[in-house]
């Protein structure tokens, strides 16, 4: 592949992967328009834990917010880091998100306190956090590891706040699911560096 070729494809990239996470965050306002204009119906799709019929309900939770706030607090990271996720490939991202999605989606279920309802991209951020974090070191790529490094920098703080049980209405079992999910994603989905061809 040319300079040419190869700055066309990184650029190609980056414009895709704007695109996808901006389509993403525009999905997750207007589902929350939706909600708000049917009285929070919505809201059902959220998971209740250790209720069978609630299973269901692990992928879309991750699409729903409890009123225009919570949306507002998951657009920036989720774009952000989505983002950086997305540059190393869209198949690759999407089996990325499939995995935190459900494994965190299954976690929260399994452990959340009773009767509780938890839905939000949080756990996805978090995910994508943990992801970004690790991937470099497990691929032995310095730019990986150097965004991993600046991810951890921006985002770490908040990160470890969001993981505190103390807070109220927060479910640290999804953002602690989550991070978890992301870092083991960072080991399924590597990229393998081929080995150089063998001289004589």
């Amino acid at each position: 592949m040319s300079g040419a070729e190869l700055e066309w494809s990184r650029g190609g990239r980056a414009k895709a992967a704007a695109k996808l996470m901006a389509g993403w965050v525009a999905l997750l306002w207007l589902l929350e328009v939706v909600d708000v204009a049917f009285g929070h119906a919505l809201d059902d799709f959220g998971i209740v834990p250790r209720v069978p019929a609630e299973l269901i309900d692990i992928v879309p939770a991750a699409f729903l917010h409890f009123g225009f706030a919570h949306v507002a607090a998951n657009s920036v990271p989720l774009l952000v880091l989505g983002f950086l996720a997305a540059l190393g490939g869209l198949r690759r991202f999407a089996a990325v998100c499939a995995l935190i999605i459900v494994a965190d989606g299954l976690g929260v279920w399994l452990i959340s306190p009773a009767n509780s309802n938890t839905a939000g991209a949080s756990g996805l951020i978090f995910g994508l956090f943990g992801f970004l974090v690790v991937s470099g070191f497990v691929e032995r790529r310095p730019l990986g590891v150097l965004v991993g490094v600046l991810v951890g920098a921006v985002w770490g703080g908040a990160i470890l706040a969001g993981l505190a049980p103390t807070q109220s209405g927060v479910s640290w079992q999804g953002h602690l699911i989550g991070l978890v999910s992301g870092m083991a994603a960072a080991f399924v989905f590597r990229r393998r560096t081929p080995l150089p061809a063998p001289t004589r």
